[in-house]
């Protein structure tokens, strides 16, 4: 039996109307109460003019807003002339933090979750705090506004119909290419969050795993100085190898799914293994032949013992 949200509009502790209001273009506007229970608020990505009415009005309305970092938000309540208490919500305190949250919302509170940027919930330990919130039953808002991950998508100038969402890779070398060979096979166009010291090693690694797929680098989105750059991974790996200066600010890396070319026949693999096994080992030549196909390894193999049995090779 599904369980019963508590937490309605009207419960809890009332704010004074002159507390509660958000300043937009010189007007200052009177918000109402926030919905009571975890309001789950989209922040702007960069540009702070990408958050939604109904958002500040949330902010300028809650009893409280949670907060990964009080000083990045911090700007942003100043900019909107918005007067509220900020508590630190992070990975570090999340765990000290969920049960007092409980409790304020036990006590009818109408609360305000929000990341440094974008979404919550998107590459951060959010998802918790709302599980848990649920579990007790009471209410979950969202409210929808900006994403690095959609807005890099719609830019990138490749497929959106199918995505798929990895967050950061690994720091180190052999992590990310052991990562990117799971990732291989995913008929999706791929969304990366990446840093501008890791960024040139990244898409080496990418190249040398992916091939030379079609990909964006998407830097700065929303802000005065957005670049999204395009081309291959091989073409923008050895681009940023030869930058003098590391780039800088949130990076979205978009990469597009496996072309149709990578789906060889059975046909174009007996061939390309009968040539291979010219001159390289059954084994090598079924590595090779794996790779530049990209058809599984065990398909292949099968395939050249098949060619080898019957005299093919």
């Amino acid at each position: 039996m599904p369980s019963l949200e508590r937490g309605r509009p009207g419960q809890g502790p009332s704010l004074a109307p002159s507390q509660r209001h958000f300043i937009v273009h010189g007007h200052r506007l009177e918000a109402p109460r926030a919905t009571a229970g975890l309001n789950v608020v989209a922040t702007p990505i960069g540009n702070l003019g990408d958050i939604s009415l109904r958002a500040l009005e949330t902010l300028a309305g809650a009893d409280a807003i949670l907060a990964e970092d009080s000083r990045v938000t911090r700007k942003l309540l100043t900019h909107y002339g918005i007067s509220r208490p900020v508590l630190p919500y992070h990975e570090h305190n999340a765990q000290e933090m969920r049960p007092k949250i409980l409790a304020r919302l036990e006590a009818g509170e109408a609360l305000a979750l929000v990341s440094d940027a974008g979404t919550p919930l998107v590459s951060d330990p959010g998802y918790k705090l709302v599980r848990d919130v649920v579990e007790n039953g009471f209410a979950v808002t969202a409210l929808p506004g900006a994403s690095a991950v959609l807005t890099g998508l719609v830019v990138a100038g490749l497929p959106t119909d199918r995505f798929f969402f990895e967050g950061f890779l690994p720091p180190k070398s052999a992590g990310r290419t052991a990562r990117a060979e799971a990732l291989k096979s995913i008929p999706a166009t791929l969304v990366v969050f990446e840093t501008g010291p890791r960024l040139g090693a990244s898409l080496a690694d990418l190249a040398r795993v992916l091939g030379p797929r079609p990909a964006a680098v998407a830097r700065e989105l929303t802000k005065k100085f957005e670049e999204v750059r395009r081309g291959t991974l091989d073409e923008l790996a050895a681009h940023y190898a030869e930058e003098a200066n590391e780039p800088r600010g949130e990076i979205v890396l978009l990469i597009a799914p496996p072309g149709e070319e990578a789906a060889a026949t059975l046909e174009d693999i007996d061939a390309a293994l009968k040539q291979a096994m010219k001159s390289s080992s059954l084994k090598d030549a079924v590595a090779d032949v794996a790779k530049a196909s990209g058809a599984p390894k065990r398909e292949v193999y099968a395939r050249a013992l098949a060619l080898t049995k019957a005299g093919g090779a």
